[in-house]
C-alpha cells in the first residue's frame, strides 16, 4: 500500500517538475500548492513512521530486559593473554539514559531516511543534554560526514576517541578522521589514521579499503567512512 502511495506521489512530482519551467504564473501557483500537499502527506507519513520505530524499539528493549533477567548469568574467568585483549567498554558506549532514548531514536529514524539535517538536530540535542553519550556523538559525527561539515565531524570524532574504550567505535573514529584528512589531500596523515583504525579493530574492513585507495588511486579516492555500520545499532 505504502509503496503504491509513494510511487503515485513520485509520478505526480515528476510531472510537476517537467511542466513547471514552461508554466504561467497561475499554473505555477497551482503546482506549488500541489507540492505543498505532497510534502504534507510525506511529513505525516515520516512522523508516523518515527513513532512506530520508537514504540517498536522500546518494546524490543523491554523484552530484552525481561529475557536477561530470567536467564542465569554464566561468567567465566579470563586469564593471561585473553584477559589483556579483553578491552572493557565504557558504560556510555552501551547504555543510553532513558530521557535520551526517544531523542536518539528519532535521530536514527531521520538518519536512515537520509534526512541528515533533521538527524543532526536530534543528535545535537542529545549531546547538549548528555555530553558523555558516545552513541549520540558517533551518530552526530557520521551525520556531519554526510553533510560534508568536515570541521564539525572532525571535532566530534576526536572527542569520541578520547571518551570511548569500545574498539569498534574507536576504529570508526580513527577511520572517519582518516577520511577527512584524505578529503583534504593530507594522504600521509590519512594513511596513519587508517592503519591505527585497523590495529584497534581488525574486523572493521573500511580502513584497509581506504588505505588501499590512498596508495593506489590517490587522484580518484573512493572512501568508506563507516556509515553503514550504524544500521546495526
Amino acid at each position: 500500500m505504502f509503496q503504491h502511495m509513494f510511487s503515485s506521489m513520485n509520478d505526480m512530482l515528476d510531472q510537476i517538475i517537467e511542466q513547471y519551467e514552461g508554466a504561467g504564473a497561475q499554473e505555477k501557483q497551482q503546482f506549488e500548492e500541489q507540492m505543498n500537499e505532497l510534502k504534507k502527506v510525506s511529513d505525516t507519513f515520516i512522523a508516523q513512521w518515527l513513532e512506530f520505530e520508537e514504540k517498536f524499539a522500546e518494546f524490543k528493549d523491554q523484552q530484552g530486559e525481561l529475557a536477561t533477567a530470567a536467564k542465569p548469568q554464566l561468567v567465566a574467568p579470563v586469564h593471561g593473554e585473553a584477559a589483556a585483549s579483553a578491552i572493557p567498554c565504557n558504560s556510555a558506549d552501551l547504555e543510553i539514559p532513558d530521557e535520551l532514548a526517544s531523542i536518539i531514536s528519532k535521530g536514527q529514524g531521520y538518519y536512515k531516511l537520509f534526512m541528515f539535517s533533521q538527524a543532526a538536530v536530534q543528535f545535537q540535542t542529545a549531546i547538549i543534554q548528555s555530553p558523555e553519550c558516545n552513541l549520540a556523538r558517533l551518530f552526530l559525527g557520521m551525520t556531519h560526514m554526510h553533510l560534508q561539515n568536515w570541521n564539525e565531524a572532525q571535532r566530534h570524532f576526536q572527542l569520541l576517541i578520547a571518551l570511548t574504550d569500545f574498539p569498534k567505535w574507536l576504529a570508526m573514529g580513527y577511520n572517519a578522521l582518516g577520511c577527512i584528512q584524505a578529503v583534504r589531500m593530507n594522504l600521509a596523515q590519512a594513511e596513519l589514521l587508517f592503519k591505527k583504525a585497523y590495529e584497534v579493530c581488525p574486523s572493521f574492513k573500511d580502513p584497509l579499503n581506504n588505505l588501499k585507495s590512498c596508495q593506489e588511486t590517490p587522484k580518484q579516492l573512493s572512501l568508506y567512512f563507516g556509515s553503514t555500520e550504524l544500521c546495526c545499532l
